[in-house]
């Protein structure tokens, strides 16, 4: 099987794989199978070799052991799936969409984390969004599920993750639910299970073509692209919740731009019918409206008021950089409790600081450093399983920071949404500060 992969990258040189059913295979097969995959494509150039799998479960704790123990860069995203359809379509708290965000540690390895998740709205399997919307919401007009449909895509490109549109749900497809109901082409059809489609945003049935460049989801999609293309932060900026629990949910999205310079982005997003107004916690003094809205709005200490339509989303920019931290960045390091096996996490409490990047990294008596993974955001966490429990020591590491409190890793460190191949760390230098305890894992270290 490795061999025929390999023949792939070697004879064609693809930039990826996406793989089938990978719950029904056994974990260790992909511990394997993608370890090796990912060497061969690096010693022939193909640093970020880009491999992910379907595991059908709206549950992190399902998906995220395919990345972390099984090595793939990537799950199609299920949890955020059902969490967009529940908030856009079927108007769930937003607190559901918060519970999904708050489980992204579960996929930080040393290559890997939660910004390279595929999100997507609906699939081949499962059916489309527009057939979602029609289901969830029967009473409404053309208007209300075309802005339900805007508001899905809204938070699939607005958020972390790699967003992936199904064909056709730009150009308004439904259908009458999933599998053969929800694969109807773009090109004209004679097909008769098609035909009677009721799709969003058009008299047009699938008798005819549909590359309508005019459709309205067509035209809001292509927006959607060019603002996260014109602002890579809200493609692949630090994100951070604002904002959850009612019909709103807020997140900021923080990256570093011309000069080095951290610029804040404020997304906020509101599934209900009626616009509402919250207010938020901001690291920036003014915004200027870029999506949803128009003119500048300043925050009054540390808070900034917004309203956001109805079921719309609202994206702001800081109109400066952020201001230098005015304090560097200390933390305590929480380690597994004595005795634990299996998958475990390990915390940092950070204080101080700003834009703080905590980098986990495990230790096997004097052997050499290896890398756990990143976090960005707090919690600052990540897993780790564990199958023999060797007694260790745990340490923590303080380091300088700069004037961003962005730490220098050990060893190449996986930045947000653009991890990188895994290297041999190199060792660190003894610890400025360390307690010893009986933990059940391998010497754990983070720095910040």
């Amino acid at each position: 099987m490795k061999r025929i992969y390999e023949k792939w990258v070697r004879d064609f040189r693809i930039d990826g794989f996406r793989i089938d059913t990978v719950k029904h295979v056994d974990l260790d097969f992909w511990t394997q199978w993608a370890t090796a995959l990912d060497a061969y494509a690096a010693k022939r150039g193909r640093e970020d070799f880009f491999m992910f799998g379907e595991v059908y479960s709206a549950d992190p704790a399902v998906t995220s052991p395919y990345v972390t123990r099984g090595r793939l860069d990537s799950t199609l995203d299920f949890p955020f799936q059902a969490a967009a359809r529940a908030y856009a379509s079927q108007g769930a708290d937003s607190g559901r969409l918060g519970e999904v965000f708050a489980d992204d540690y579960r996929y930080t390895t040393d290559k890997a984390n939660a910004y390279e998740q595929v999100t997507f709205l609906g699939n081949h399997d499962m059916g489309r969004i527009g057939t979602f919307l029609k289901q969830d919401n029967p009473g409404a007009g053309e208007t209300e599920l075309l802005k339900r449909a805007r508001l899905a895509n809204e938070l699939m490109f607005l958020s972390r993750g790699n967003p992936v549109v199904y064909y056709g749900d730009e150009q308004g497809f439904t259908g009458a639910g999933g599998d053969k109901d929800a694969r109807q082409t773009l090109f004209a059809s004679r097909t008769a299970d098609y035909l009677d489609d009721d799709q969003l945003g058009t008299d047009r049935t699938h008798a005819d073509d549909a590359y309508d460049t005019g459709h309205p989801l067509y035209r809001s999609i292509a927006a959607l692209s060019k603002l996260t293309r014109e602002h890579p932060a809200l493609r692949d900026g630090v994100q951070r919740e604002r904002h959850a629990g009612d019909s709103v949910y807020a997140f900021s999205r923080t990256g570093t731009e011309k000069r080095g310079r951290a610029v804040e982005y404020v997304v906020a997003a509101n599934n209900a019918t009626t616009g509402r107004t919250v207010t938020v916690p901001v690291d920036s003094a003014e915004f200027r409206a870029l999506y949803g809205g128009s003119g500048t709005v300043r925050a009054d200490a540390g808070k900034l008021t917004v309203t956001v339509p109805a079921l719309s989303s609202l994206v702001l920019r800081a109109t400066g950089p952020l201001a230098p931290p005015a304090t560097r960045p200390a933390l305590t390091l929480k380690a597994p409790a004595a005795g634990a096996t299996g998958t475990v996490e390990i915390s940092a409490d950070v204080r101080g600081g700003q834009l703080n990047r905590v980098v986990f990294a495990a230790q096997v008596g004097n052997g050499t450093w290896r890398t756990l993974g990143t976090a960005d955001h707090a919690p600052y966490k990540v897993t780790q399983h564990i199958t023999a429990p060797p007694a260790h020591r745990c340490a923590t590491r303080r380091s300088p920071s700069t004037a961003s409190a962005a730490p220098r890793a050990p060893s190449p460190a996986p930045p947000p949404g653009r991890p990188r191949r895994p290297r041999s760390p190199r060792p660190w230098n003894a610890p400025t500060r360390s307690s010893t305890t009986s933990a059940p894992t391998e010497t754990t270290t983070a720095r910040s």
